[in-house]
């Protein structure tokens, strides 16, 4: 009788590991700078909107701050649509349509910041 060998096991393939730092297809440092301050000044809107909701006191040093610096934010769209409330308590409509106007105004930064600067040839990412 004869003894038989065990089969051998094939090879182990050599194990090919993924690059975690691959380079972004765009500048993603602009995109961030651009997110940061777009969402800086919704912050700053947003306070006031909910400041002037609320009824906030104009007397306090924070809310004469925040409406101070939110100001000329709203300026452009003041009188698109009317207020309503009254004078202590009333719903900025201003305030929501800056909101949205700086929101897709970055939105669009973006966009261009990532045509602008990704390399030729790559295809945009969808999002």
């Amino acid at each position: 009788m004869a003894i038989q060998q065990p089969a051998q096991a094939p090879a182990p393939a050599p194990v090919e590991y993924a690059s975690t730092t691959e380079k972004a297809p765009y500048n993603f440092r602009a995109v961030a700078i651009v997110g940061f301050i777009v969402g800086i000044v919704d912050v700053f809107i947003a306070a006031r909107f909910l400041g002037k909701l609320l009824g906030a006191s104009a007397q306090s040093a924070f809310v004469n701050f925040i409406y101070q610096v939110s100001s000329p934010m709203v300026a452009p769209f003041t009188g698109i649509f009317g207020n309503s409330g009254s004078k202590t308590n009333y719903f900025e409509t201003a305030s929501l349509v800056a909101i949205v106007v700086y929101a897709v105004i970055g939105w669009g930064l973006v966009v261009l910041i990532r045509i602008a600067t990704a390399p030729r040839g790559t295809k945009p990412a969808s999002s």
